[in-house]
């Protein structure tokens, strides 16, 4: 019997607990008392985010005509974040108040969300009083150079975005592109978080995956694409597995826009700290390529054979968080059924696709065959071993780290070529041939 009552605050804890546990994910340092915002991805951690890079890589950039890739560089010229808006006068700093109860940090002029938060202390009978307001510089700063003294301040990128931006010209002269088309990338960014927290949602050190679309500067047109790919991305965490229930789409209030933006939604996930960004769809307009046109001095237009004419192109942006999704996918994925924790995790996001057991570790005729089963299938799949302890917790280990598929090879398999698969879902068993068990596994994920 599955328990749909798990409460969040202790969803989140058994996450939390899970991630460790299992070699998801660690604390950064922590042998040296940790990092706050930082956070080390284990052996398992490290492939559930491969593996949902992967898809995304596939569903933009690999399965698209109209989308190429590109993975620019961290450290970037200094006047990229002057003409971003990122420094100077108007850069990416702000001014926030913190609350003297709970040490969280707000915007000024945040007034409806202050309000809440006031709300929220009121409601548990706690005094509420604020700091003055102080300027944070969210972008982290460090320095070039081999004299000491002497060196240059450079910044280490607050989001991905501008790398697409300053190779605009640079795609068009190389590639055969034509408007609409868009430039996907995945890659780290940093930011000198104002409250860190909620586990990897908030992090100093995050990948996010990101897709800058151009498109022609005309109002509806602009937003048929903007509408597109609004959808298209809120199908893509529902295929790989999301309750469709846990996920919305919320509008940005005009006092929430960017400077830059013309339109702006997220989609949010239902969190066990409230309905939180999973991933922002974003109309920029021109706003990048002009002021990138106007701080190089390089033309930055496009011309457009059909209308024979130059203009700058408008830009639809979509743009999630690795390390925000792999959180979500683990938090929607965790289930307790009776006596057993299971992650029903998509396949193609499960760490390990199959894991192979030989029914009796101390058998060698059956660590034998099923060996050689191992190291077949791990040419194709992510694929585990074990061969400790009964078979039913070996079972349930692999239930707890998602894989799909587990293989037992007994001695019914030296006889009759057959070895039984069980299900993660629903524990169903059956006997499949070992020579069709590469087509089973392939047919399944492809599924």
């Amino acid at each position: 019997m599955i328990k749909e009552n798990i409460k969040k605050d202790d969803l989140m804890e058994k996450i939390v607990s899970l991630a460790k546990r299992r070699g998801f994910i660690f604390s950064g340092s922590e042998i040296y008392g940790g990092l706050r915002g930082t956070w080390d991805y284990g052996p398992l951690g490290s492939e559930l985010k491969f593996n949902i890079k992967q898809e995304w890589w596939k569903a933009i950039v690999k399965n698209r005509d109209d989308i190429v890739g590109l993975s620019a560089s961290i450290i970037m010229n200094p006047k990229v974040w002057e003409a971003s808006g990122h420094t100077g006068a108007k850069g990416l700093s702000d001014f926030l108040i913190e609350c003297k109860t709970c040490h969280q940090r707000f915007r000024l002029g945040q007034e409806e969300i202050i309000h809440d938060h006031e709300e929220e202390h009121k409601k548990k009978k706690e005094k509420v009083a604020w700091t003055e307001p102080k300027k944070f510089n969210l972008l982290v700063e460090t320095k070039l150079g081999v004299i000491e003294g002497q060196k240059s301040t450079v910044y280490l990128r607050g989001e991905i975005t501008q790398g697409v931006h300053v190779n605009f010209k640079n795609i068009l002269d190389s590639s055969r592109l034509k408007i609409p088309f868009g430039v996907g990338q995945i890659g780290k960014a940093f930011r000198n978080e104002i409250t860190p927290g909620n586990f990897t949602y908030r992090s100093i050190e995050f990948e996010q995956m990101e897709l800058q679309y151009y498109v022609k500067p005309d109002e509806k047109e602009s937003m048929k694409h903007y509408d597109f790919w609004k959808n298209e991305r809120m199908v893509w965490y529902q295929s790989l597995g999301i309750k469709k229930s846990n996920l919305r789409f919320r509008e940005h209030a005009k006092n929430e826009l960017a400077h830059y933006a013309r339109a702006a939604w997220d989609i949010e996930y239902s969190s066990p700290f409230g309905w939180k960004e999973c991933e922002g769809i974003h109309h920029r307009g021109d706003w990048d390529l002009s002021r990138h046109q106007k701080f190089s001095g390089q033309d930055l237009s496009y011309f457009d054979q059909e209308a024979n004419k130059r203009y700058l192109p408008w830009v639809i942006e979509t743009s999630g968080g690795v390390d925000r999704a792999a959180l979500f996918f683990l938090l929607d994925a965790y289930e307790e059924e009776d006596d057993r924790i299971v992650l029903k995790l998509d396949p193609r996001l499960a760490p390990y696709k199959v894991a192979v057991f030989p029914l009796l570790g101390n058998k060698p005729e059956l660590t034998k065959k099923a060996r050689e089963i191992y190291d077949d299938l791990k040419k194709r799949f992510m694929t585990a071993w074990d061969d400790r302890g009964n078979i039913g917790k070996r079972y349930y280990s692999q239930d707890e780290i998602g894989t799909p598929w587990c293989v037992t090879v007994d001695f019914d398999s030296l006889k009759d070529k057959k070895v039984t698969v069980r299900d993660r879902d629903t524990m169903k068993q059956k006997r499949i041939v070992i020579k069709g068990l590469i087509d089973y596994f392939k047919e399944n994920l492809e599924k």
